[in-house]
């Protein structure tokens, strides 16, 4: 395990503390497990939170959307950022509604965002299509000029980040122990479905896509 960075007022867990996790590899375990994230900040018109596609690389986190998207040019223009991530694994089921739980896994990061320079944008998105399906990026048509030129990329770095997660079962009051109701947990994971082709494509599926296909 990575060094525990020491918490920052804002990525203290104050809530249930002994979740709390401060180690970079936790926090990177989270992020790499999703191709989603939550993007909350606040600019002239009120507080915001929305959902976008991220990657990590190094010891960032990245995203990426139209050079006129409204949000990326607060973001880009030095505005503070909380970026969220959930992965939720089981309902937690107690003995009382007031114990009732969930299992997950969240990291939350602050910051603010830089701009990454033009020439650093290609091998970044090459490693966004490199996290969606891996050996992709060395097959599609990658951006030309102009595709490029019209995309924004953001760097926000995990170094002010913290996880926490909640694993095993309902935790019950020892009054409520003898009730006559069922408890445990419910698990959740997120499913791999058969792959669906586009019907003008008529390329047998490659590894990756045969790989997704086998763990449904």
């Amino acid at each position: 395990m990575s060094a525990t960075v020491p918490p920052t007022p804002r990525t203290r867990i104050r809530r249930i503390a002994e979740r709390g996790r401060y180690d970079a590899d936790t926090v990177r375990e989270i992020v790499d497990a999703a191709w989603h994230c939550h993007v909350a900040f606040v600019d002239e018109g009120g507080v915001h939170c929305i959902p976008m596609a991220c990657w990590r690389s190094g010891d960032a986190l990245y995203l990426h959307g139209s050079n006129g998207s409204r949000m990326l040019k607060v973001l880009a223009g030095g505005a503070e950022v909380c970026v969220t991530i959930t992965h939720l694994d089981g309902l937690v089921l107690a003995r009382s509604a007031f114990h009732h739980s969930m299992n997950y896994r969240s990291a939350v990061i602050y910051g603010q965002c830089t701009r990454v320079p033009e020439e650093d944008k290609p091998s970044l998105l090459e490693q966004f299509m490199r996290h969606i399906a891996p050996g992709r990026e060395s097959q599609v048509r990658p951006p030309d000029p102009n595709e490029l030129a019209a995309t924004l990329v953001l760097r926000l770095p995990l170094t002010e980040a913290a996880a926490k997660i909640r694993e095993g079962g309902p935790k019950d009051d020892d009054a409520d122990m003898s009730r006559d109701v069922w408890a445990g947990v419910l698990p959740v994971h997120l499913a791999h479905l058969p792959a669906v082709r586009d019907p003008a494509c008529s390329i047998e599926p490659p590894g990756y896509v045969r790989e997704w296909t086998a763990n449904t």
